[in-house]
């Protein structure tokens, strides 16, 4: 951002600093604060519509996207009057038109893996004698199984509730992320290095290796933790979370259950609007889309040492005009042997989701055309991931982990390595909190909790954090506005820059500082038509104007 110049910088640093503070949306979705994005919203939209556009800027056209929309607002209206979600974003963020498919993924059937109930004590309640719990988890994901095992090693009494549901998505994880974490043994695939196709000619070796996570093995192995701690569980929905006269929280349960505990956690996935309260105003949340496939097939073309982090290349020589081409996506290429192999179409995000259907069709069509024959379909996988949005309202109560807590990359789609790896500082954090405030006395009961809630999502949230997610939300948006083509000058550009500046932009270990650096190598070597896109989206796009007041904020 460096190459805008000091005297636009100030400009636009001033008008900045003079922007309404945020508000936030209530558990109904309701705002707190009155808001006004229209004059934003509608700048926007006048940029982007310029004819004076470049090619590289071009926002893609909404072909079939009246009937999306028709059906998505159908859909929420069905879902808003049953109470499943708090508002649109929630609905958007738990699958919006597609969630018919994400519902049949979250529910296959995985008979390895272990029933919670079968390892875990269970939740005494109030009939049962229970008493108070220290923590509350709510959600039994990887988020949520690590953060529960964490804070019960820790001494604290702790519960799980939530579905007893298996882990169904494959996971894909930088091979050193996850020995550092001491779960090396959870892989059950190592690829040495990975490769990436832009075009025909030049493929990009990244240098580093690659794993496939065994969701069985993940699985066991974050219950085995919990069990060990002595976590205990409770398989059902969470209604709601209100506070009690003693400033302690009521987990309110299906069938009347009611669970009270000193503190609790959501770590139920993205869609937790019921739950939580996020900020209002903030950016649009967008969506990536994936249909994938394991398979044994004939003629696989990539060598099975490798695996294929993308593969942007025009599978199609002659340009179609289809529903399915308004969308850039990539194949995701696993070969497990020469003739084993899953392969994922990805859309790497959009504003309304590319449906499944597209996307299937999509991947059939490119191995096809890779001349790719399907002997034996093993398993089916639709992944849909909310990315960007706004971040909790950090003043509440209520706390957040995991997609709840909008950890996910907003850039890469990535949160499972972050959760795992940061769920032992936040368990920490929380305890001595915990510990802290039985030796408080009742008078200051109001203040203590507040100051729990705080601190606690002081330590997710800190402004590093925020700057690092603000430069990230800039990146999606500028992801959001371009073509096929664009996509491969930025990619090509991307992986130009030092090993160690794309390397950690994409598993989160860059500063907000080196973030700034990247900003700066990245506008010095790309093309001229790049530069115009990055200064005119610095310029015009909302984020871009979110980034700099972040970084300004002391």
């Amino acid at each position: 951002m460096e190459c805008m110049g000091a005297r636009n910088f100030g400009a636009m640093a001033a008008v900045l600093l003079s922007c309404p503070c945020p508000v936030w949306r209530s558990k109904t979705g309701v705002a707190t604060q009155p808001q006004s994005s229209s004059s934003s919203s509608s700048a926007k939209q006048s940029v982007f519509n310029s004819n004076k556009r470049y090619r590289l800027c071009q926002v893609r056209s909404g072909v079939g996207s009246n009937s999306s929309r028709g059906m998505n607002d159908s859909c929420s209206s069905v879902a808003f009057k049953e109470g499943m979600f708090a508002d649109e974003e929630d609905y958007i963020k738990a699958g919006g038109s597609e969630l018919g498919f994400v519902q049949m993924q979250q529910k296959k059937a995985m008979s390895q893996q272990s029933k919670l109930a079968d390892k875990l004590r269970p939740i005494a309640t109030s009939g049962e004698g229970g008493g108070e719990l220290d923590l509350v988890v709510v959600g039994c994901g990887p988020a949520g199984l690590a953060l529960a095992a964490e804070s019960a090693k820790l001494g604290l009494s702790v519960g799980l509730i939530g579905p007893d549901l298996p882990f169904t998505n494959n996971y894909g994880v930088w091979e050193d992320e996850f020995k550092d974490l001491g779960l090396d043994g959870c892989i059950e695939h190592v690829w040495q290095d990975t490769i990436v196709y832009l075009n025909d000619n030049d493929p990009i070796l990244i240098g580093r290796a690659y794993g496939r996570v065994s969701r069985y093995l993940l699985h066991e192995e974050l219950l085995r933790r919990c069990v060990e701690s002595g976590v205990l569980y409770l398989s059902s929905k969470v209604e709601r979370i209100t506070e009690a006269t003693d400033g302690h929280s009521l987990v309110a349960c299906e069938h009347g259950i009611v669970v009270p505990c000193r503190l609790a956690t959501v770590a139920s996935g993205a869609a937790s609007g019921k739950l939580l309260q996020y900020e209002v105003g903030g950016p649009r949340v967008s969506v990536q889309t994936a249909y994938g496939v394991e398979v044994e097939v004939e003629n696989n073309p990539y060598d099975p040492s490798l695996m294929v982090f993308m593969d942007y290349r025009d599978y199609i020589k002659q340009k179609v005009q289809c529903l399915e081409a308004e969308y850039p996506t990539f194949l995701y290429a696993m070969p497990m042997s020469s003739t084993r192999v899953f392969f994922e179409e990805t859309c790497l995000a959009s504003k309304d989701a590319m449906p499944f259907d597209l996307l299937k069709k999509k991947l059939l069509s490119r191995l096809d055309a890779m001349g790719i024959r399907v002997l034996k379909t093993y398993e089916e996988q639709w992944s849909y991931i909310p990315v960007g949005g706004s971040l909790p309202n950090t003043e509440q109560k209520n706390l957040a982990f995991g997609a709840a807590a909008s950890m996910v990359h907003p850039a890469t789609g990535y949160s499972v390595v972050r959760s795992l790896s940061e769920a032992p500082n936040y368990a920490s954090v929380i305890a001595n909190i915990l510990n802290q405030d039985h030796s408080k006395g009742k008078s200051t009961l109001e203040r203590r909790y507040a100051n729990i809630s705080m601190q606690a999502w002081n330590t997710l949230w800190p402004l590093e954090r925020k700057r690092q997610r603000a430069f990230f939300l800039f990146g999606l948006a500028l992801i959001l506005q371009l073509d096929i083509d664009g996509i491969r000058i930025f990619f090509h550009t991307f992986f130009r820059l030092p090993t160690w500046m794309w390397q950690g932009f994409l598993s989160s270990s860059l500063s907000s500082a080196d973030l700034m650096l990247f900003a700066f190598y990245m506008f010095v070597i790309a093309r001229n038509d790049l530069r115009l896109c990055l200064v005119r989206h610095l310029l015009s796009d909302p984020t871009g104007a979110t980034m700099i007041r972040t970084y300004l904020t002391v």
